[in-house]
């Protein structure tokens, strides 16, 4: 792995990602394409709202990072990161299980908590080329696990194959993502860029889901 976090990077310039920065490109085209749903929907939707937002905030962040690495800017990647994706699940509790506002929540912290404890338990034993994934592996099983519980409960047949896609589409994209530092020597510019280009598609598939599929009660 290069000294500076990712094989494509050799030197601290802005421009020293050119792969890594130009890819979060699509992460601004999932934000589009979720706003054109948001417009055809033709209703206020606030949670979709946000979640629409985050995603351009994670292509904003993740630009900053990969021009300008820095303790800030990798907040600034991180941060809405995270919070897509345990907003996410609260709504996808609340929307596609209609659980109850506080049901959500619990369910969320428990998410937080399982998510963060299976990420210090795989840190232990992946060798440190490999930790840097480890914080999102419970965000492939609770895709997996949104998709089945729903194809369980022999209903939202269309939503369960659009979750259970985003996390086929998520899986592939983490996998390449632990692979950039250890395929560094053959591929120097690493496969960093398939991750930004990948996880895009992963959010507007999340986003699709989210929009097109809300409860005709008008709930959240």
């Amino acid at each position: 792995m290069s000294s500076y976090g990712y094989c494509e990077r050799t030197d601290p310039s802005f421009w020293a990602e050119p792969l890594n920065a130009w890819s979060n490109g699509a992460f601004l085209l999932a934000a589009l394409a979720g706003l054109m749903l948001l417009r055809r929907a033709g209703r206020a939707d606030w949670p979709a709202a946000i979640l629409t937002a985050l995603v351009l905030a994670i292509a904003i962040g993740s630009f900053l990072f990969h021009t300008m690495p820095q303790r800030w800017t990798l907040l600034a990647d991180v941060v809405p990161i995270q919070l897509f994706a345990f907003f996410y699940f609260g709504l996808a509790l609340r929307r596609f299980f209609g659980a109850s506002a506080a049901g959500a929540i619990l369910g969320t912290l428990f998410f937080l908590a399982a998510s963060s404890a299976l990420a210090a338990l795989l840190g232990l034993w992946l060798p440190p080329v490999l930790r840097g994934s480890t914080g999102y592996a419970g965000f492939v099983i609770a895709l997996f696990g949104v998709a089945a519980g729903l194809a369980l409960r022999g209903q939202a047949s269309a939503i369960a194959c659009q979750i259970g896609l985003a996390g086929l589409v998520f899986a592939l994209s983490l996998t390449l993502r632990s692979l950039d530092g250890v395929l560094c020597q053959r591929l120097p510019l690493g496969l960093h860029w398939a991750w930004h280009l990948l996880n895009a598609a992963v959010l507007y598939l999340l986003l699709r889901a989210a929009i097109t599929h809300r409860r005709p009660s008008g709930g959240v």
